[in-house]
């Protein structure tokens, strides 16, 4: 590449002229996309998550005082179907761990009710 104002031969890889400094190419500005291409900024906010992800997660922390727990299996499992549905959606890891909070607490729940069920009909 020949500079425009001393017309010395560069090499392409020089944005400068090497004998008078003269500007040969404009520097390549790198975009960085939207926020929604960073995989940190992903980790951090919820950018481009499903919502419906978001709440099974939270529901499936909640899961542990046992009376939330089936809330959390079915928001989990209609995040995954949701998120099946829009695959260009992010949250996956959130609705597979609202699912299995929600199962592991809704099986004591279950049992308790059986319990308290078939003692209440023995008390009769």
């Amino acid at each position: 590449m020949y500079c425009p104002k001393c017309g010395t031969l560069n090499s392409d890889k020089h944005f400068r002229c090497i004998q008078c400094g003269t500007l040969i190419r404009p520097v390549p500005v790198s975009s960085a996309g939207s926020i929604e291409d960073i995989p940190a900024m992903r980790v951090i906010l919820p950018v481009g998550r499903s919502v419906l992800s978001i709440l099974a997660g939270y529901a499936g922390l909640f899961s542990i005082l046992i009376l939330p727990a089936p809330i959390a299996l079915g928001l989990g499992i209609a995040s995954i179907i949701d998120l099946k549905k829009h695959p260009e959606k992010y949250g996956m890891g959130r609705a597979v761990f609202a699912v299995a909070a929600g199962a592991l607490f809704t099986i004591p729940l279950i049992l308790f009710m059986i319990l308290f069920i078939a003692e209440s009909f023995q008390s009769k």
